[in-house]
């Protein structure tokens, strides 16, 4: 009898260039806890304190860049503490968050094409949400959410969007126009261009180790109705195993207040480069404005489980950010309805554990006998939870809210689970792309994709 595999093999990123991330140490993937990883379709990106390695498996394309942030503070001893990628249509770059609180955007060919403040304090998280257009929202959801303990921040999709695009027009532009190269080069550091955010402190009880936004959320019932939004977050942390809060779009509730933190920023990008145009032979009466943390939008607390000595560690959020799991300091595992505020499912003895949700076929049998070039839809597939367990060296894929465990795979020490981040920009015509899982084995190198059939 064959041994059934539930994972397929995709490659290998085995290279010279892993050696300055510890790769022949043996557990050097899951071990360094300053080390980051950030997955993408066919390319994974790795971060230590001071470098970014960006580079595709063998078997996909193969290519490599590093990149070497210049602009980390040395008298602050900044570093880089947060990765991901951000991925709208045809761009690709690289977030990283750094220990001071500043959000950089790299091009994959090294250039930085945003450096931003978004709190003075260490991002642990950079969280990238997409959903696609459909009936039951008025538009896409899409939004890059920064976590740091006790705050949360963040920046609206089509804002980003929109810098990103601006800023690979404009370089494509000099590609064509040389003379104009070096001028452009020169002003780029004098460049005042940021992207709008709201920011909330979530430290109600404690700083937090973990934070998410789920969505849109109703205003309280007793407060006047206004056009800004409330969105849910949920944060774990030391004191309060579970934390929810109301977030308020509106920091101060009125209309100057709303007028000037969308005009101001514009205004003064404008009136900085009209300055550049008439004294563009001396670079040195610019300034740039002091560094400032913006102010707190209103954050409400909603809810809270406290379970001393329990202490909340790790968030995962599902893709319609219905549903959270969160990892204890006790080995539990919580399922979170973020809509009801109620732990649904609970799961004992998985210290260490890393979560994350995926999707897999339940219908394969009768959608493949219909047709033979039929493409599953939305709808053939149900959410699961990978669970990975490197105490007991096994992933399990349990089916969602209450489902049995459908499979149990065998995982080699000093192995992760990885999964590509939401993807910017997709609409419902374009083919379903079902939530998949990844499993790196740092010993190996090996890199394969979690099976989504049940078969």
């Amino acid at each position: 009898m064959a041994r059934r595999t539930y994972t397929t093999e995709l490659g290998c990123i085995a290279c010279e260039e892993l050696d300055d991330f510890g790769a022949g140490n043996e557990g050097w993937l899951v071990d360094n806890p300053n080390l980051l990883c950030a997955l993408d379709s066919h390319s994974l990106a790795l971060a230590n304190r001071s470098v970014i390695l960006v580079l595709g498996w063998v078997g996909s394309d193969g290519y490599q860049v590093k990149i070497k942030p210049s602009d980390l503070s040395p008298i602050e001893a900044e570093y880089i503490s947060a990765l991901e990628w951000l991925v709208l249509d045809e761009i690709k770059v690289i977030l990283a968050g750094t220990s001071c609180g500043y959000l950089l955007i790299y091009s994959l060919s090294g250039d930085l094409i945003l450096k931003q403040m978004i709190h003075p304090a260490r991002i642990l998280k950079i969280r990238v949400r997409g959903l696609k257009r459909d009936l039951s929202y008025g538009s896409s959801y899409e939004e890059v959410s920064i976590v740091m303990p006790g705050v949360i921040a963040r920046i609206e999709g089509s804002d980003i969007q929109n810098t990103l695009r601006k800023w690979f027009q404009e370089s494509n532009a000099r590609i064509w126009d040389p003379k104009s190269s070096s001028r452009d080069m020169e002003d780029s550091g004098n460049s005042f261009e940021t992207l709008a955010y709201q920011v909330w402190n979530v430290s109600k009880y404690s700083a937090c180790a973990d934070a998410a936004i789920t969505g849109v959320m109703p205003p309280p019932l007793m407060e006047l109705q206004s056009s800004e939004r409330y969105f849910c977050a949920v944060t774990v942390g030391e004191d309060a195993v579970i934390s929810a809060f109301r977030l308020s779009e509106d920091k101060s509730r009125s209309l100057v207040g709303a007028i000037l933190s969308k005009v101001v920023p514009v205004t003064f990008s404008t009136i900085a480069s009209f300055s550049k145009m008439i004294w563009q032979s001396d670079p040195k009466t610019s300034k740039k404005p002091d560094v400032k943390g913006q102010a707190f939008a209103r954050a409400s607390l909603l809810t809270c489980l406290k379970d001393h000595p329990r202490k909340g560690e790790k968030l995962t959020l599902s893709p319609s950010g219905t549903l959270a799991v969160i990892t204890d300091s006790l080995g539990r595992i919580l399922l979170l309805d973020t809509q009801a505020l109620v732990v649904v499912r609970l799961w004992k003895g998985y210290r260490d554990a890393n979560c994350l949700f995926m999707e897999m076929l339940v219908n394969r049998d009768t959608a493949s006998s219909s047709s033979i070039d039929y493409e599953p839809e939305k709808n053939d597939y149900c959410l699961c939870l990978a669970i990975h367990a490197p105490k007991k060296g096994i992933a399990e894929i349990w089916q969602m809210r209450t489902g049995r465990r459908l499979r149990t795979i065998r995982c080699a020490k000093g192995s992760k689970l990885l999964q590509p981040s939401s993807r910017f920009g997709s609409s419902m015509a374009s083919p379903y792309v079902p939530l998949e899982v990844f499993l790196l084995n740092g010993d190996s190198g090996e890199i394969s994709i979690l099976n989504r059939t049940l078969s």
